[in-house]
C-alpha cells in the first residue's frame, strides 16, 4: 500500500470500531472490549508506518474535491508533514493506551460500550484534524471533538456536576468555535482555497488582505479548544468525567488541537505582529494564572487540570516566538508524561473506591497499596517539574531557548517584547510547576489524612500501562532533541547554558522551598487539630471559604470539607490562596457579565411571550367566545319563546319607525 493509502486508514479504522462498538455493544458485548482496543492498536501500527515513510522528507500531499461548491471548492486532502506524522503517532498511542486502561478501570460500568465507541470517535476526529489538508475538513474533526468530549465528560450523567461540566465544555468552547468558523472563510476568502498548502503559498507571497484580524478570530477558536485564557474556565470542571477521558483529552486531543492547528499554520498568524504578541501576553498569562492556580487545589485531577492548562502556555509560548518545532516538541514530550499523570491519579482513585479520595488532604497511606502509580507518577512528575534528565526538561528548554533567541532579536519577523514576555513568564510557571508537582507527591503520597479503605489490587491493564507511559516520560527528551529537528524545521532544539540553568535553577528553588513549607506546616499541625483555624495562615474568613470550596468542587460532591492544615500551599501563597483556589473567580465574572444578563434577558422574554403575546391571543379569542355563548344560549329549541321574540322585535322596530317618521 502507498503512504496515501495507509494515512486514510488511520482515522477510519477507529471511526469504524466506534460504529461496530455502537452496533454490537447490546447484541454482542463480547465484541466491545477488541473493537475498542484493535482499531486504535491497528491505527498507531499504521501510524508508525507511515512516519517511517515520510521520514522527515518533502510533505505527503493527495486531494480529490469533495463536491462543487463555487470559487472556494471543498477538497478531502491529506498534508502529511514531519509534524502531522508524529503527532499522529502520539495520539493513536496515547488513545491504544487508554482504551487498555478502560477496560480494567471502567470493566464493571454499565454504559462502557458507548464510552469505548465514543473514546474511538474522539481518537478519529482528532486524527483526521492531524491528517487533513482541508480547513472545512480540519473543522469536521475540530467539531467532532467538541460533542465527544461533551458526551464523554458527562458519562456520569446521573451527578450534577457531570452534567454542568459537560454543558460548560460544549458552550465555552462553542464560544470560541464561532470567530473560529469566521476566521476560516476569511482566510479562505484572501487565499482563494480551503488547502492548506495553497493558503501557506498566499501568505508565502503576501497575499492575505487582512492578517491580523484573520490571525485575532481564529485565536479565539484556539483559545477554547486549547484551554487557554480567558477561555480555560472549562477544563477544570471537566475533571468530573473519567480519568482516562481526562488523560485522552488532556494529552494527545481536544486541547492539543489548538495548539496543533496554530502549529501548522504558523505564517498566517507570524504575518500580523500584533497577533504574535496577543498571543505571547495570553500564553504568558495562561502560565502564570494556572500555575498560582495549580498550586491552590485540593483535588488531585483539578490539579493536573491547571497543570495541562500552563503546559499549553508553554506551547503557545514556542509559538509566539515563531518556534514551532519546540511547540510540537513539548506537545509530543507532554502528551507522554500528562496520559501518565492522569492515569496514575486514576489507579489511586481506583484503589480507594472512590472520587473523594481525589482530595489529596484525605490521602492517607495509599502509597504501599498503589506501589506502580507512586513509581511512574513519580517519573511523571520530575517530567512536569522539567527536572533533568527527565523529558520534560528538553521540550521546556527549547520553548525556553526559543524565548530568548526572540526576546535578543535572533528571531527575525518576530517582536522583541514577545520574546521577553514569553521569557519572563516561562521561569515563574517553571518555578510554580516545580512548586505544585513537589506539594502534589507530598500530599498524595506522605500526607497524613485519614486511611482510605482499601479495594484492592488493580487491573493488571491499568499498571501495565502506567509503566508503558514512563519510558518516554524518562527517556524521549533525551533523544528526541537530537532527532526532531530532521522532522521539523530544521531549529536546533538542544538547550541552551543559559535558559537551562535558570529554569532548572528556579525549578530547584520551587522544589526546595515547597518542601521546607510542607515541613514547617507538618510539625506545626503535629500539635494542631485537623482543620483547626490557628493553622490556617488566613483566619476565620479564609478558612470558611476554603471548606466551602472543598465542600462543593465542580467535579465532585462528596469532597472533605476540612482542609488539611499541612498544606505548603496555603503558607506559600498566602491571602492570594483565597483567590487562587477559585480559579481567580473569572467563573463568577463571567456570571455577573454573560449568564446573569442572559438569564435575564430570557426571563423578559418569557414574560412579554407569557404576558403579553399570550394575553392578546387569549384576548382576540374572548370576544368571538362570549358571542357565541350568547347565540348558544338563545337556541333552546322552544317554538314559543322564538314567535314570542319575533313579536317582541316586530313591536319594537315598529316602535322605531314610529319614532323616527315622527321625528321627521
Amino acid at each position: 500500500m502507498t503512504t496515501t493509502t495507509l494515512a486514510v486508514l488511520v482515522p477510519l479504522l477507529p471511526f469504524l470500531g466506534a460504529a461496530a462498538g455502537l452496533l454490537l455493544g447490546r447484541t454482542a458485548p463480547g465484541f466491545v472490549r477488541p473493537l475498542a482496543v484493535l482499531p486504535s492498536l491497528a491505527a498507531l501500527a499504521l501510524a508508525a508506518v507511515v512516519a517511517v515513510g515520510q521520514g522527515g522528507d518533502a510533505a505527503v500531499d493527495a486531494a480529490t474535491e469533495l463536491t462543487p461548491t463555487g470559487s472556494v471548492p471543498i477538497e478531502l486532502a491529506l498534508h502529511i508533514d514531519g509534524f502531522a506524522a508524529l503527532v499522529a503517532v502520539l495520539v493513536a498511542f496515547v488513545a491504544t493506551c487508554v482504551q487498555i486502561y478502560s477496560t480494567g478501570y471502567l470493566r464493571d460500568d454499565p454504559r462502557y460500550p458507548s464510552y469505548a465507541a465514543l473514546v474511538s470517535l474522539f481518537t478519529s476526529a482528532m486524527l483526521l484534524v492531524v491528517y487533513s489538508g482541508d480547513l472545512i475538513v480540519l473543522l469536521v474533526g475540530w467539531e467532532v471533538m467538541g460533542i465527544c468530549s461533551y458526551f464523554l465528560v458527562g458519562h456520569y450523567w446521573e451527578t450534577p456536576e457531570a452534567r454542568a461540566a459537560s454543558i460548560k465544555a460544549f458552550l465555552v468552547t462553542k464560544l470560541g468555535d464561532v470567530p473560529f468558523l469566521i476566521g476560516l472563510f476569511a482566510l479562505a476568502t484572501d487565499a482563494g482555497s480551503f488547502r492548506i498548502t495553497k493558503v501557506l503559498d498566499t501568505v508565502a507571497h503576501g497575499g492575505l488582505h487582512h492578517p491580523t484580524l484573520i490571525a485575532l478570530l481564529l485565536l479565539a477558536g484556539v483559545a477554547g479548544k486549547s484551554a487557554q485564557f480567558p477561555l480555560h474556565t472549562w477544563l477544570p470542571d471537566a475533571m468530573a468525567g473519567p480519568t482516562p477521558v481526562s488523560a485522552l483529552i488532556h494529552a494527545a486531543t481536544m486541547v492539543a488541537a489548538g495548539v496543533y492547528f496554530v502549529a501548522r499554520l504558523l505564517p498566517v498568524f507570524e504575518a500580523s505582529s500584533a497577533a504574535m504578541v496577543v498571543l505571547a501576553v495570553m500564553a504568558a498569562v495562561t502560565m502564570a494564572g494556572s500555575g498560582l492556580a495549580a498550586l491552590a487545589q485540593d483535588d488531585i485531577k483539578r490539579v493536573l487540570a491547571y497543570s495541562t492548562i500552563g503546559q499549553l502556555g508553554y506551547m503557545t509560548g514556542a509559538l509566539a516566538v515563531g518556534d514551532r518545532g519546540a511547540a510540537v516538541f513539548h506537545l509530543l514530550s507532554h502528551g507522554a508524561f500528562k496520559a501518565l499523570l492522569f492515569l496514575a491519579a486514576g489507579v489511586v482513585i481506583h484503589a480507594t473506591g472512590t472520587n473523594s479520595l481525589a482530595a489529596m488532604s484525605r490521602m492517607g497511606n495509599v502509597r504501599a497499596r498503589v506501589p506502580d502509580a507512586f513509581w511512574t507518577m513519580t517519573v511523571a512528575l520530575l517530567a512536569l517539574a522539567a527536572i533533568p534528565p527527565f523529558s520534560g526538561f528538553f521540550s521546556k528548554e527549547s520553548v525556553l531557548g526559543a524565548a530568548e533567541h526572540a526576546a535578543t532579536g535572533d528571531t527575525a519577523h518576530i517582536p522583541g517584547a514577545a520574546g521577553w514576555i514569553v521569557l519572563g513568564a516561562g521561569l515563574l510557571a517553571a518555578l510554580l510547576t516545580a512548586a505544585y508537582a513537589t506539594r502534589l507527591w507530598l500530599l498524595a503520597f506522605h500526607g497524613k489524612g485519614a486511611e482510605a479503605p482499601d479495594h484492592g489490587r488493580q487491573p493488571v491493564a491499568m499498571n501495565a500501562v502506567l509503566w508503558v507511559l514512563a519510558v518516554p516520560s524518562l527517556a524521549l527528551g533525551g533523544l528526541a532533541y537530537r532527532v526532531l529537528p530532521d522532522w521539523f524545521d530544521g531549529r536546533d532544539l538542544t538547550p541552551t547554558l543559559t535558559t537551562s540553568v535558570l529554569g532548572t535553577g528556579v525549578a530547584l528553588v520551587g522544589v526546595v522551598v515547597t518542601y521546607g513549607a510542607w515541613r514547617q506546616t507538618t510539625a506545626f499541625a503535629a500539635g494542631a487539630p485537623l482543620g483547626a483555624v490557628a493553622a490556617h495562615p488566613e483566619g476565620d474568613a479564609g478558612l470558611v471559604e476554603a471548606e466551602a470550596i472543598a465542600s462543593h468542587t465542580p467535579a465532585y460532591g462528596d469532597v472533605a470539607s476540612a482542609p488539611d492544615p499541612a498544606d505548603p500551599g496555603r503558607l506559600l501563597l498566602g491571602p492570594l490562596h483565597r483567590h487562587a483556589v477559585t480559579g481567580f473567580h473569572l467563573d463568577a465574572v463571567y456570571g455577573a457579565l454573560f449568564v446573569r444578563p442572559v438569564l435575564a434577558a430570557a426571563d423578559l422574554v418569557r414574560f412579554l411571550d407569557r404576558e403579553v403575546v399570550d394575553t392578546y391571543v387569549r384576548g382576540a379569542g374572548t370576544l368571538p367566545r362570549l358571542l357565541g355563548a350568547a347565540v348558544r344560549r338563545a337556541q333552546t329549541g322552544n317554538l314559543q319563546t322564538y314567535v314570542s321574540a319575533l313579536l317582541a322585535g316586530t313591536v319594537v322596530l315598529t316602535v322605531a319607525v314610529l319614532l323616527v317618521a315622527t321625528g321627521a
